[in-house]
């Protein structure tokens, strides 16, 4: 059975550095015989989290949507961007809303996770994937160690849509072939 890995990037933004990285390792995992899905988080919008909104209507139908597709994946890729050292607004508030949602779904148990960024900085958006995985861990995902950063991303890509840089390329790979091969742990979990 190939593992079903779902991707998305942690930003909605046209031309963002982060959907190109999930655009490459959407491509490196299906050559590695994943099925793939990839999503935009622009497709699921949700309110900011509030518990009075919850109280009174409920979790909304997108959050439960998302972790009904969460829970149907073996792993997942996030590339987030990096918004002053930590986690994009629109990222953070999607995870909030997803392990809100009614216990018996389980979107985040035993969820195998690689993280990426994209950024145009020297740093490539690494310091915000520090606060991503503290999170993801807190809700119950299991977060591999392997991640992938890609730097002065406006240039990083070729034609293929791949990292041109070696290292950065080889990051991609190792993070993508970890996740693979750490599914099989996570799904004995869920």
């Amino acid at each position: 059975m190939h593992p079903r890995i779902l991707i998305f990037a942690g930003s909605v933004r046209a031309g963002s550095f982060n959907i190109s990285l999930a655009q490459a390792a959407r491509k490196t995992l299906a050559e590695s015989g994943a099925e793939t899905t990839m999503i935009s988080l622009g497709d699921y919008p949700l309110p900011i989290v509030d518990e009075d909104l919850k109280s009174q209507k409920g979790v909304p139908d997108n959050a439960v949507r998302l972790a009904r597709l969460l829970a149907g994946h073996d792993g997942l890729f996030i590339a987030s961007p990096e918004y002053n050292s930590s986690i994009p607004p629109l990222l953070k508030n999607t995870i909030d809303w997803v392990s809100l949602v009614p216990r018996d779904i389980k979107p985040f148990a035993g969820l195998t996770v690689a993280l990426g960024a994209a950024s145009n900085g020297a740093l490539g958006g690494i310091r915000g994937l520090y606060h991503l995985r503290s999170v993801l861990m807190n809700v119950g995902a299991l977060v591999i160690s392997e991640q992938v950063s890609i730097s002065r991303a406006a240039s990083a890509y070729g034609e293929d849509g791949m990292p041109t840089d070696e290292r950065q390329r080889t990051m991609l790979d190792r993070t993508c072939r970890s996740l693979l091969e750490l599914t099989a742990v996570g799904r004995a979990r869920r």
